[in-house]
């Protein structure tokens, strides 16, 4: 996993392995990642009950109809 604002630092999860019994180790880039993903994940699940996506050879009229999209769902997010 490349970033740019992590260094290489490794952390211990905290957790065991169950064959082995050793620490489980993973770099902080990736615990960070873990931990923010469960959000855009569940933004992406509501969007895809109601898409307005369909079925166009223009790329730019996507972006316009998904932004449209993404823009009530902040809001109601936000509220």
């Amino acid at each position: 996993m490349i970033s740019m604002i992590h260094d290489t630092t490794i952390v211990n999860k905290g957790r065991k392995d169950r064959k082995t019994n050793t620490e489980i180790k993973k770099p902080y880039a990736v615990g960070q990642y873990n931990k923010f993903i469960k959000g855009i994940d569940r933004a992406d699940q509501y969007l895809s009950f109601y898409s307005v996506l369909r079925k166009s050879v223009k790329w730019l009229k996507k972006v316009v109809l998904y932004l449209l999209n993404c823009a009530p769902f902040n809001a109601f997010l936000c509220r």
